[in-house]
């Protein structure tokens, strides 16, 4: 812990951009070495590391964090598990650092082309999620960039924890210790401080709530990789399969609440909402008997005298449609064709991921040319938008941006290019 925020914050930075050179450098097999390195640290640790998580979350239970907080805070041994693997699907995946592309000859004689190179030192911001910290440090070690990483209180023995076995096996593997750095305070000041370090930070990556990222937006001086909620739809088409339309719901909604790839708003088409709602939302009160449905005045008119779904259902309201919910509450609303659909998504979503049920290939293709959004899906869940499921190995986080990197960012999303030329003497006349 430390008082001097400024002063500690300073000294992070610049451990990190000189980390960062050294990372740069390093090869493929030194950073893939590190990478099993650290894997076997944490294995080795993992009782340590998930009685840290007990005091996390017993902690968070008497602070009365909510649920969904509660669920994302929690390291269970499949979490574990499926961390640790995450660590070594990076080490296996290609590594794009020094990748050569696009090369041509220019009428003068030079050669020119674009290498794939490191950012330099992200700054990650984020909540609840300790297994964040690991997969956040592989993708930063894997792409040759150093990485500073400011979890939440909540999970702060978690963090420090998991941090330890990463420091252990950088420097076994012979890296520079300071390529991942877990801030050491939870001084909120540190954040403040982190986004505004010009001189050593590249980029800042905030995952977390709303209205963490929007702080960290309105007043970062680095430039910032973002998403802001997950406001996430199924529509289902006139043309859907019945089956498709109730599994994929049931999963979108019911899988895990306090993901940003969670279905919010059910779209169902009216020509086939009087068979279809009705047995979707008889599935999703049967997944979850918790389930709030707040319906519009069509979607009520369709399952208010279900017997099955007494005590679930309530008018929804303007907001409904704009909200987050991160809970087992959905919102649904009866729309009148793909149009209607398309409009409704591109005025209320968070541009994350969207989804359309249907058998009709032109209706389909018009569903993903047409809703503005990162990830667009035909017949899917929506929890599918994941680097891990997208085979990235593990994401350092979603972007709804269109500058840079959009989606789960992997490997890729942490690297830029630079053009470079060959030449045999030529001068330009």
């Amino acid at each position: 812990m430390t008082t001097d925020i400024h002063a500690y914050m300073q000294q992070v930075g610049k451990q990190a951009k000189d980390a960062s050179r050294a990372l740069a450098a390093a090869s493929t097999e030194q950073k893939n070495n590190a990478l099993l390195v650290i894997y076997d640290k944490l294995a080795t640790a993992k009782a340590d590391i998930l009685a840290a998580n007990k005091i996390d979350m017993d902690n968070g239970k008497q602070n009365n964090l909510d649920a969904a907080l509660l669920d994302r805070l929690e390291l269970t041994d499949p979490r574990f598990d499926a961390m640790l693997q995450g660590l070594k699907d990076v080490a296996a995946l290609p590594d794009p650092i020094g990748e050569v592309t696009d090369m041509t000859f220019r009428p003068s004689g030079i050669q020119l082309g674009k290498m794939r190179v490191p950012l330099g030192v992200v700054g990650m911001i984020y909540e609840s999620r300790p297994n964040v910290t690991l997969e956040a440090a592989s993708l930063a070690l894997k792409s040759g960039n150093a990485i500073i990483l400011r979890g939440g209180s909540e999970a702060f023995e978690s963090n420090q924890a998991i941090a330890k076995y990463i420091l252990e096996g950088l420097k076994e593997a012979g890296l520079p210790a300071y390529g991942v750095q877990v801030l050491q305070t939870t001084d909120r000041a540190a954040v403040g401080e982190l986004i505004t370090l010009t001189d050593y930070v590249d980029v800042i990556v905030p995952r977390g709530g709303k209205g963490l990222i929007e702080r960290i937006s309105n007043d970062a001086k680095v430039p910032v990789i973002k998403h802001l909620d997950g406001n996430c739809h199924t529509y289902i088409d006139s043309d859907a399969d019945p089956e498709i339309a109730v599994k994929v719901s049931v999963n979108a909604k019911t899988h895990r609440y306090g993901t940003c790839n969670t279905m919010e708003t059910l779209l169902v088409d009216k020509a086939v909402a009087n068979d279809l709602l009705p047995k979707i939302a008889e599935a999703i009160i049967d997944a979850d008997d918790a389930m709030q449905l707040r319906l519009d005045a069509e979607a009520k008119a369709i399952l208010q005298d279900n017997a099955k779904l007494a005590g679930h259902l309530s008018d929804a309201t303007d907001s409904d449609w704009d909200t987050e919910y991160l809970a087992p509450i959905l919102a649904i609303k009866v729309i009148a064709g793909l149009d209607a659909a398309i409009d409704h998504i591109n005025t209320h979503g968070s541009q994350h991921t969207d989804v359309i049920i249907t058998d009709n290939y032109s209706k389909s293709q018009r569903f993903i040319r047409e809703v503005d959004s990162s990830s667009v899906m035909i017949n899917a869940s929506s929890r599918f938008a994941d680097g891990f499921e997208y085979g990235l190995g593990a994401e350092i986080g979603i972007s709804t941006d269109k500058i840079h990197a959009r989606g789960p960012v992997g490997l890729n999303g942490l690297t830029s290019q630079k053009w470079i030329v060959y030449g045999h003497g030529e001068v330009r006349g």
